[in-house]
């Protein structure tokens, strides 16, 4: 294991053995000791093992993701959403029988995690070792994208159109830095990928000329943090207006000295959301304000064991009573980007133009 420094405030090594002492014996990567598996939340703490310099737990980790493709591209993820609540109220009980989906942007982000992975590892090697992994899954992403340029959350049912699944503003948004990476990928292994490229200018043009695409079929998701900011923390919004964007919520969903509530209405606030608001605010160079959102965090690490997942502001208690490996995740990504703790410290805050391998003229190698 290589030792790699530390940033101010955040236990990298903690987040990092909390999350190993998560991961299966197959490199799988759970929410919690009683379970939960998807790939994104998997990607995201796969990651964060990789800026810490743990790298037996990367590759497993990554191995594990490629082990579980399905062969049309996708992963069958749990959605954790849904996933009750034990009879006290505090815990997280998955049941036996857990919700699934073929998440589209559960499935994009493989791209993200293996670039972030092979960045920090500085091992270009996993990019050639993954690649097929990451064309069948961009390509199965693609797959779902509808002729308007949203890409529906999720794998249809038999017989289902694609136009009666709906598209999600934060999934579109994750997915546009997914291809980002995926071309980024490509460009690594001299491919050429102008598919990729457009799905993910048309992406971006949905959001701005037919953002009534999203939440079409009647659910409003405009009071969940993520919807606000993934937008700019993905780069689908750039320059003055994403910090216009970013400043119309702030006080929606920003406690000061607290964080970022999950839901507009909630009087709980969570350690992942606030730490990738901060990766949001370092996009649009807005440093002091991601170092204080980081800094908020401070009370919710237990000692030698990640962090927990939110509190409750109004009863004054930390809730529910888990250390997530992606809360872990989320945070160690945040301190990476802010500090530079590894290479590649820039990618989730770094963005390509929309029309970047349009042009010939792709903008930035991944090594």
């Amino acid at each position: 294991m290589s030792h790699r420094p530390q940033s101010i405030g955040v236990d990298i090594a903690a987040c990092a053995d909390r999350i190993e002492d998560l991961q299966l014996r197959d490199g799988a990567i759970p929410w919690i000791e009683t379970g939960v598996w998807d790939p994104w939340n998997h990607g995201e703490s796969a990651m964060a093992l990789a800026v810490a310099g743990r790298e037996t737990a990367v590759h497993a980790a990554l191995d594990a993701l490629a082990e579980r493709q399905h062969e049309d591209g996708s992963w069958l993820g749990e959605l954790g959403a849904g996933v009750p609540m034990d009879e006290s109220g505090d815990r997280i009980a998955p049941p036996e029988n857990p919700v699934t989906a073929r998440d589209t942007n559960f499935t994009g982000y493989a791209a993200v995690t293996v670039l972030r992975c092979a960045l920090a590892l500085d091992e270009p090697r996993l990019i050639a070792r993954h690649a097929g992994m990451i064309t069948r899954a961009l390509d199965w992403v693609v797959s779902h994208q509808t002729p308007h340029g949203d890409v529906v959350w999720r794998k249809p049912d038999d017989g289902q159109p694609l136009e009666d699944v709906d598209s999600l503003k934060a999934g579109n948004a994750s997915l546009y830095k997914s291809l980002e990476c995926g071309l980024r990928i490509a460009d690594a292994l001299d491919q050429s990928r102008p598919d990729w490229a457009r799905a993910r200018k048309t992406i971006a043009q949905t959001f701005t000329d037919r953002p009534h695409r999203f939440d079409r079929l009647g659910e409003d998701r405009s009071r969940y943090a993520m919807d606000w900011y993934y937008p700019v923390l993905s780069g689908v919004l750039t320059g003055l207006g994403a910090k216009a964007h970013l400043h119309a919520g702030w006080d929606k969903f920003v406690v000061e000295d607290l964080g970022c509530r999950c839901v507009s209405e909630e009087p709980w606030i969570t350690a992942a959301e606030t730490a990738e608001l901060a990766l949001a605010c370092l996009s649009i160079g807005e440093t002091v304000r991601a170092q204080r959102l980081l800094g908020a965090l401070a009370p919710l690490a237990r000692d030698g064991q990640g962090y927990w997942m939110g509190w409750q502001f109004e009863l004054g208690q930390v809730w529910p009573k888990e250390r997530p490996s992606w809360t872990a995740g989320a945070v160690v990504l945040a301190a990476d980007a802010l500090y530079g703790l590894s290479n590649g410290s820039d990618l989730l805050i770094r963005h390509a133009r929309s029309d970047a391998w349009l042009k010939g003229d792709a903008e930035s190698r991944a090594y």
